[in-house]
Order: structure tokens, then sequence, then C-alpha cells
């Protein structure tokens, strides 16, 4: 369960923007291994994992998108009924708060892959039984 760091990218909420910081890094050869998209009113929000994050950060900024940086956590997890509230429990009990979490599995996939960030995301590594 590694920590990575996760980029996230504020962009006009306008039709294709996204396609176009999505371009920006595939044309790079940056991949995107996982995103979630967060909309308001006049902004999204675009979180990323990708395999080149120094790279994707210069590129995006180029085009003058504003970006952060967090450290997360990347579970990779058995699809099974039961085993996000294990997870939540596991973290709860120690009274460390999950900030966001976002995964991804299809019904035939035996696993899956849960992004998380915490408020203590070296103690959630340690507790979730991963070095």
């Amino acid at each position: 369960m590694p920590i990575q760091k996760q980029l996230s990218v504020f962009l006009p909420n306008r039709p294709g923007v996204l396609g176009q910081a999505c371009s920006i890094l595939s044309q790079a050869g940056v991949n995107i291994l996982a995103m979630a998209v967060h909309d308001t009113v006049d902004n999204g929000v675009i979180r990323l994992i990708v395999d080149q994050p120094t790279k994707a950060i210069l590129l995006l900024e180029q085009e003058e998108f504003y970006i952060t940086e967090q450290d997360v956590l990347v579970i990779e997890i058995e699809n099974r009924a039961g085993e996000l509230a294990r997870i939540c429990q596991c973290l709860a009990e120690a009274d460390i708060n999950i900030s966001y979490a976002y995964c991804t599995a299809t019904s035939k996939q035996e696993g899956g892959c849960l992004v998380l960030r915490t408020d203590q995301i070296d103690r959630a590594q340690e507790i979730l039984g991963h070095p």
C-alpha cells in the first residue's frame, strides 16, 4: 500500500477543458492511473494519480492550471461486500479521519483499488497492515 502523490488540478467548468488537460498529459507520455472529477458551478477539480507527477505538474502549470499536491494511500482491495466498511471501521477505531476517498472495480474483477486521503496517512498505512 504505497503512499503516492496525488495532483488536484483546478479547471474551468466548461466543455472540453478536461479533455484538454488529459491530452496534454497523454501527448507527453504521462499515464493517468486514477482520476476523480468534482464539480462546482464555475470550476472543476480533478484529482489525478499519474506515473510522472513532476512532469505532469510542469506541463499543466504551463497551461496556467492551478495545481496542488497531496499524499494519498493507494490500496488494492478485495472486491467483496464489506471490504470498504472494514477499512473505514479500522480507521475510525484509531480516530483517523478520512478526508475523501475514491475507488473502482467492475463486478467481474476480484479486486479493486481505493485511493484514500486521511489526516494521519502514515498511521493509517500502519494500521491497515502495510509498511
